[in-house]
């Protein structure tokens, strides 16, 4: 697990730091417990009166959705972040990455396995397959589009992400960084069904 610390056991996360970010560390929740997490019903003290919680409960129904076509296929290490993980009232999507096989995904075997599950074949992570969407300056991935969840292979490749000294960072790294700030942020790692 590349040496950061799990919080297990507990089912609640602290509340946002001063920066608007989930304190630094992995967090580790069952997809139930994140649905009803601060993250998704709003910070303590109803401090966010514009707190989207129906949006955000609908992206946690979407990640699910994710995560057990994940679990389907054996893929049980799976962290999700990104503005989901700040006080973001109305985050743009939940972000996140899995530990996979370097040999499954280079053969296109996870892929191909992932799209069976899914009605709408979005598993992919080609760069052709990017389309825009209105208002955002990036061309997003057809599971961007379709679930508002973008979960990336991670093989120990680097990310495309940079740090602040422009250093590219490995998944694991880059998602426990905000980009609003650069500060780091905790993340979420997905309970698996079999834990």
């Amino acid at each position: 697990m590349y040496g950061y610390p799990v919080n297990t056991g507990n089912k609640s996360l602290p509340d946002f730091t001063p920066d608007g970010l989930l304190p630094p560390g992995n967090y580790e929740l069952s997809l139930e417990d994140l649905a009803l997490s601060p993250l998704v019903t709003g910070p303590s003290g109803g401090e966010s009166p514009n707190w989207d919680a129906s949006w955000r409960r609908a992206l946690v129904g979407n990640l699910s959705l994710m995560v057990r076509q994940l679990w389907h296929v054996g893929v049980t290490e799976i962290f999700v972040d990104g503005s989901f993980a700040e006080d973001k009232e109305h985050p743009n999507d939940i972000d996140g990455y899995f530990e996979c096989d370097l040999k499954r995904l280079a053969s296109g075997e996870l892929e191909r396995e992932l799209n069976l599950l899914d009605p709408h074949k979005v598993w992919t992570w080609d760069p052709e397959t990017r389309r825009p969407f209105r208002g955002y300056p990036k061309k997003q991935l057809p599971m961007w589009h379709r679930y508002r969840v973008e979960l990336y292979p991670h093989v120990g490749q680097l990310s495309g992400i940079r740090d602040r000294y422009g250093n590219e960072l490995e998944f694991p790294s880059a998602f426990r960084l905000s980009r609003r700030n650069s500060q780091p942020r905790g993340i979420i790692k997905i309970k698996g069904k079999d834990t």
